[in-house]
């Protein structure tokens, strides 16, 4: 973490969320929150998210990738923070 409080969340979330828009939906949730990064499909049907931001907001995602209001059905969120990158702007679906 940053002394200004920004960090990097990589979470990869299991589930039936490929085809769903579920993509989609964390590029939504993320751009509310102000957070840059990315989601993208893994080749085991799961999705890689990564956000940088404030540790509160990149938490709110966190807390939205688990909850009940995603597309699709998520079976679980594994989790890593670490130091934000630089470099990085907007928030894409790859």
């Amino acid at each position: 973490m940053t002394d200004d409080g920004t960090v990097r969340l990589t979470a990869w979330v299991r589930g039936h969320v490929q085809g769903v828009g579920f993509r989609w939906w964390v590029r939504s949730r993320a751009l509310e929150l102000g957070l840059v990064g990315s989601a993208g499909n893994l080749s085991d049907g799961g999705v890689e998210v990564i956000a940088q931001g404030p540790e509160g907001d990149c938490r709110a995602l966190l807390e939205a990738l688990r909850g009940g209001g995603t597309p699709g059905t998520v079976a679980g969120v594994a989790e890593q923070w670490s130091d934000p990158r630089p470099g990085i702007s907007g928030f894409v679906e790859r």
